[in-house]
């Protein structure tokens, strides 16, 4: 098994102010983490480049594009709202961050890499056509799902969202398109207010998107109970060429943005899981995303059952 792991310092250039949550240090921890496991030299390693703009396009406004490029240019402190903190340099990073995550798209479909982890920043998810929203400026999973059809013919897209927080982004721009299949799981009722078990999709899309909101509370097994009862055998229906994970690391039980309890070995329950669908309809291709995960202690241990399951290195110790 190979996994392409994909980061580069410039990520910490994205600075969002003091006491922000969505900080540098969430990386820098994870990364000191990592550099000390035996485990992690295995992993194949990628650096970003800057994505096209035709390809943030592909999900974003023009306008919006620009808005953000200019918000930064200027080091104006906000984009859009009070919690998308920016400096000048956060415009040029999240194009970095966008395309890292399609480097990893062109290794994975050239056969150098079977799966592959993108540790980037800003995250994405909520990141809307026209609006930055919830520490995100553009949808990375959005525009690699795109980039997957669009220049490598992939048909059928899964995006499997875990973060705690419901991707009001990627949901928004897929929800009538039935070649991708958006799943979500996340507090319920939380930030950003979307992602109802009702919202299943329109038009076209309907029965494209399934939500699981999960209360307050929420831990192994009732996560466990939906991926068996919802989720994979909506997989199984569905059948995708690849998957896309939103990986946040913010359902934690120790994480301070929310209230779901997951333990750090259910990060890696929920790897396999897919895993386990990727090698049946898709040839094993998984590309995986960092979203959200704000406990600078358990974070890098999460992270560490994500790779090393996909990695196949987890009896390494």
């Amino acid at each position: 098994m190979k996994t392409g792991f994909l980061y580069d310092p410039v990520f910490l250039q994205h600075d969002t102010g003091g006491g922000h949550p969505e900080c540098s240090e969430r990386l820098i921890s994870t990364m000191q983490y990592l550099h000390n496991r035996p485990w992690f030299n295995s992993l194949q390693f990628f650096s970003p480049h800057k994505a096209e703009r035709q390809w943030i396009e592909t999900v974003h406004d023009n306008d919006y594009i620009k808005r953000a490029e200019d918000t930064c240019k200027y080091n104006i402190p906000y984009l859009d709202v009070m919690d998308v903190s920016v400096s000048r340099e956060s415009f040029d990073v999240a194009l970095m961050a966008t395309g890292g995550t399609l480097e990893l798209a062109d290794q994975m479909i050239a056969g150098n890499i079977n799966n592959g982890f993108a540790l980037v920043r800003p995250p994405g998810h909520h990141a809307e056509k026209d609006m930055a929203l919830g520490f995100c400026i553009f949808n990375n999973v959005a525009i690699l799902a795109r980039y997957l059809q669009k220049q490598h013919g992939l048909d059928k897209i899964l995006i499997l969202d875990w973060d705690v927080h419901h991707g009001n982004g990627t949901q928004h721009t897929f929800e009538e398109d039935p070649s991708v299949l958006y799943i979500s799981t996340h507090q319920y009722p939380f930030y950003p207010g979307t992602g109802a078990y009702t919202e299943t999709g329109i038009g076209r899309g309907k029965s494209a998107t399934l939500n699981c909101p999960m209360p307050a509370g929420s831990g192994d097994k009732d996560y466990e109970n939906a991926f068996l009862n919802k989720i994979l055998p909506k997989i199984d229906e569905f059948r995708p060429e690849a998957i896309i994970i939103s990986a946040g690391f913010d359902a934690h039980i120790d994480d301070p943005l929310a209230n779901i309890c997951l333990s750090t070995e259910f990060f890696g329950w929920m790897t396999v899981r897919m895993m386990e669908k990727a090698e049946q309809y898709a040839g094993g291709k998984i590309i995986s995303v960092l979203e959200g995960g704000y406990n600078l202690k358990m974070m890098p241990y999460c992270i560490e059952q994500h790779l090393t399951k996909l990695s196949g290195t987890h009896q390494i110790q």
